[in-house]
């Protein structure tokens, strides 16, 4: 049995546009992926939280949504843990937080960073990592998220080639999830079900080949 957390934002929980809600458990990437997978193979630990960043702080909520400061209590919490499936970024393009995609790619690394040099004990593996560049922003109109990232569908469109990069410097598995998926431009940022759906199945050989499952 392998163990597999999947550490994101807003995407991860399953944010539901056009609902103000939440995507049924079944339509969520991480369920998707573990299914894919195969239940008797993997275990599926979801650690997603709205608004969470790479590295940057963002103190207009009661979590604390800066991605590098929690991830070491949540190693702590899960270990032993044989893959994290990092993916993040999006909130980093609000202009208060970075507005940058070289920044997130930054923050990327040092989140690879921190899985790596965790203290989990004598004959603990350290986990592998699957480094995804999140699916693109796009246009739209909603009253709030359009000036609140602003500019973001022209940075966002930089993920892939910062992340790639990135991930082959620190020897981590790549995952382009904006080849497989789409935001809603309900609100520009979000997936509606299908697209989540994609992004799980997208996983499924990646993470396969990294676990040799």
């Amino acid at each position: 049995m392998k163990t597999i957390l999947c550490y994101g934002d807003s995407l991860t929980w399953g944010a539901n546009a056009e609902t103000d809600g939440r995507h049924a458990f079944e339509d969520r990437w991480p369920t998707v992926l573990g299914e894919g997978l195969g239940t008797d193979n993997v275990r599926i630990i979801a650690e997603g939280l709205g608004g969470r960043t790479t590295m940057f702080d963002d103190y207009s909520s009661a979590a604390d949504r800066n991605g590098v400061r929690v991830l070491p209590t949540l190693l702590g919490t899960h270990y032993p843990i044989d893959c994290v499936v990092i993916m993040l970024g999006v909130n980093d393009m609000k202009p208060f937080t970075s507005g940058s995609a070289l920044s997130s790619s930054m923050g990327m690394k040092r989140l690879v960073e921190i899985i790596r040099g965790y203290p989990y004990g004598d004959n603990v593996r350290v986990p592998e990592v699957v480094m995804v560049s999140p699916p693109r922003c796009a246009e739209t109109d909603h009253v709030d998220l359009k000036p609140m990232f602003e500019g973001a569908v022209a940075e966002s469109a930089k993920f892939a080639g910062h992340y790639e990069r990135v991930a082959k410097e620190t020897g981590c598995a790549f995952f382009d999830a904006a080849k497989v998926a789409v935001a809603t431009p309900i609100d520009g940022v979000h997936l509606d079900a299908a697209n989540t759906i994609a992004i799980g199945k997208g996983l499924v050989p990646v993470v396969r080949q990294v676990l040799g499952l």
